[in-house]
């Protein structure tokens, strides 16, 4: 069910005493419209979105949740799941649907003797790492401390130490889920596994997550990170260069290209604001020192603009890019997987990303590869563990009258990039796509076990409102 096909069941709410007596039994809070806070509750990252549920609820534990869930199920009402509320496709938010709102379940709890750490859906990576960094401890999060670890988490989770420690999803060691009965269950390698490996890159298909649990590893509190820039005059030979010494890099090196228009970020000069550039920014997951001889090669090349990479607080470069990237600005994004970048890549990006429409608009890079691949590509829902690059075309603009001049810029971007595409595609990259979009995000094979285990954790395809796996039934 769409969020336009969900007018229907705004008349759920007629029953007056079904709906007081289900807000009787929350112990969070129940927002409706025109009550104080409901608009802003309403609202997700992405400008966008502008939805206007029947009810919002605020939950604060797994008992509200459950709640939830059975009164959704039980009257046919839409149901949404909202944590960081950052996905670009706007489903945490859905017009006439109950809202599940995990925001205010933040609690969390370190073991550094395990090197463990459990955490509540409604964590901002930002906050999880200030608790882990507090043991000299980290898990591959987010590269936008305002990401939601959940969302994150479910979609595969990249980030600045996934050569060196694997995505998101790889650390994840057990959750907490209710399922599409109302039931409370445990999901680890030794307890419904099989619901862990969906969790572990198939979205919020199979349940609500109400507690995760992550494997940490030692790390900062100083790495050596922070950005070179070029300016996009050069970017041919920055690129061809980037290409052959990523090709040899070592895992613990994370790496990230963004072409644009340099931000008026406080940490560049600003005379470089608004000027055409090749940005690469780098995290070395290691020894300092080490980091030094590794990235002499990349500060070296070819004089830059500016070189930014020194000894930084991790918890620091984790918000490096927040600014670019606020609440509320209008997101459209389209992505492809690539393989080595090649020349014609090469060519094809530089033909288009300062082509862009809105000076906010950029075309991001994360190069992929060392852990991820070690990583058997059957062992998780994620897929797929070969590419060697994600490639995010980020349309980002303000004026609701420019939308299609901006999304027009970002779509005529993608195709041409599609000849060189290995196809597929980062689910957590997709907009509001359409059903073979997702398909295409899994490969056929992998898609179709995820249906079976659609099939048996929710047959009738309660939680739809993401980047849906459909049942057996709805296949059909």
């Amino acid at each position: 069910m769409t969020c336009a096909e969900a007018v229907a069941a705004s008349t759920v709410l007629r029953d007056v005493h079904g709906v007081v007596s289900f807000m009787a039994g929350i112990r969070g809070t129940v927002l409706r419209l025109g009550e104080p806070g409901y608009d802003e509750a309403r609202k997700v990252w992405n400008g966008m979105i502008d939805r206007r549920p029947a009810l919002i609820v605020r939950c604060s534990g797994a008992a509200d949740v459950i709640a939830c869930v059975n009164f959704a199920r039980d009257t046919g009402l839409p149901l949404a799941v909202r944590a960081g509320g950052h996905s670009v496709a706007g489903s945490a938010v859905c017009d006439d649907a109950l809202v599940v709102d995990l925001s205010a379940m933040k609690g969390i709890e370190v073991d550094p003797e395990s090197r463990t750490v459990r955490a509540q859906p409604g964590l901002l990576w930002g906050e999880l790492d200030r608790e882990t960094q507090a043991f000299g401890l980290a898990t591959t999060g987010g590269i936008v401390t305002h990401t939601g670890i959940a969302g994150l988490t479910l979609g595969g989770g990249i980030g600045w130490l996934m050569r060196k420690h694997g995505l998101t999803c790889d650390n994840l060691r057990a959750a907490g889920v209710v399922n599409a009965d109302g039931r409370f269950m445990h999901a680890s390698e030794r307890e419904n596994a099989d619901l862990l490996w969906g969790l572990r890159g198939g979205g919020g298909n199979f349940g609500i997550v109400t507690a995760f649990e992550y494997r940490l590893h030692p790390l900062g509190p100083q790495v050596l990170a922070g950005v070179i820039l070029h300016p996009a005059e050069r970017a041919s030979q920055v690129l061809r260069f980037y290409r052959d010494y990523v090709a040899a890099a070592p895992a613990e090196l994370g790496t990230i290209v963004n072409l644009r228009r340099a931000p008026p970020a406080p940490y560049l000069p600003s005379e470089l604001h608004g000027r055409a550039v090749v940005i690469i920014a780098v995290c070395y997951a290691g020894p300092i020192k080490d980091g030094e001889r590794i990235l002499a090669p990349l500060r070296r090349f070819a004089e830059p603009l500016v070189d930014l990479i020194k000894p930084t607080p991790y918890t620091a470069h984790q918000g490096m890019f927040d600014a670019s990237v606020p609440h509320g600005l209008r997101y459209y994004w389209k992505s492809h997987y690539l393989g080595p970048l090649g020349d014609a890549a090469i060519d094809t990006l530089i033909a288009h990303a300062w082509q862009a429409s809105s000076p906010s608009s950029y075309t991001i890079l994360f190069h992929l590869g060392g852990a991820i691949r070690r990583v058997d590509g059957a062992a998780t829902a994620f897929e797929d563990r070969s590419a060697e690059h994600a490639l995010n075309i980020n349309a980002v603009w303000t004026d609701a009258q420019e939308t299609e001049r901006h999304v027009g810029w970002a779509r005529d971007f993608w195709e041409a990039m599609n000849p060189v595409s290995t196809g597929g595609v980062y689910v957590n990259f997709l907009g509001d796509e359409g059903h073979l979009r997702v398909r295409d995000a899994y490969g056929l094979e992998k898609y179709r076990r995820l249906t079976v285990l659609k099939t048996k954790y929710d047959p009738t395809n309660l939680f739809q409102l993401n980047q849906n796996i459909r049942p057996a039934s709805e296949r059909a």
